[in-house]
């Protein structure tokens, strides 16, 4: 047998223990609930990666619900795109802006409590089948929202509604209630080498 079939069959059989592995791994994962995922970190495709969730689910014939809580002060392409679906997307931009511009605590809290009002009628809703809360993250780290209250009607919501919550500095109770947790790693990003936030790609 030559060097190349024996690689060959050496993949083979590495391929069918894996599959093995995997079926039975799918096979005894029989739960079916709605979940809780959080998207941290300090790199980039927090909110890009929730909005991927949301175009899948609206594919499925979901309805869904998205709450932005610091982003507002200007347009975004995600936003233009799902607002063309009203009756599966319920689309709310609650934000003023980033903290660093709007510079205003006190009316940074009373636009985060006024999202959250709309977060919970999209957490009570049964319709709905995902909601996204796209930088929360960040009104929990700046306490412009308590955190205690936000998780009890986050885990009172429908028994199958999946909710996603995006932003960088996730707090340590949020990740042990979820059930996926993923932290993005910045490695390397054009904005440090003077490249301006693009459409497409940034917003």
């Amino acid at each position: 047998m030559s060097e190349s079939a024996e690689r060959d069959a050496r993949h083979a059989a590495r391929m069918q223990r894996k599959k093995a592995l995997i079926d039975q791994k799918i096979a005894e994962a029989q739960d079916e609930y709605g979940l809780l995922l959080v998207h941290s970190g300090n790199g980039k495709g927090k909110s890009s990666s929730a909005f991927g969730m949301l175009a899948r689910a609206l594919g499925h014939g979901m309805r869904c619900g998205v709450v932005q809580f610091i982003k507002g002060a200007a347009s975004t392409g995600e936003e233009t795109f799902f607002r063309r679906f009203p009756d599966e997307v319920s689309y709310h931009v609650m934000g003023e802006g980033f903290t660093w511009e709007t510079q205003d605590r006190q009316r940074d809290i009373a636009k985060a409590s006024e999202a959250w009002a709309v977060a919970r009628q999209l957490l009570s809703d049964e319709s709905i089948g995902l909601v996204i809360l796209d930088e929360l993250n960040i009104a929990l780290k700046h306490g412009y929202l308590q955190l205690e209250p936000v998780l009890a009607d986050i885990q009172a919501r429908p028994l199958n509604q999946h909710v996603v919550v995006t932003g960088r500095g996730a707090p340590a109770a949020l990740i042990e209630a979820a059930d996926t947790v993923t932290e993005m790693t910045l490695v390397k990003h054009a904005f440090k080498a003077g490249v301006k936030a693009q459409k497409g790609v940034e917003f």
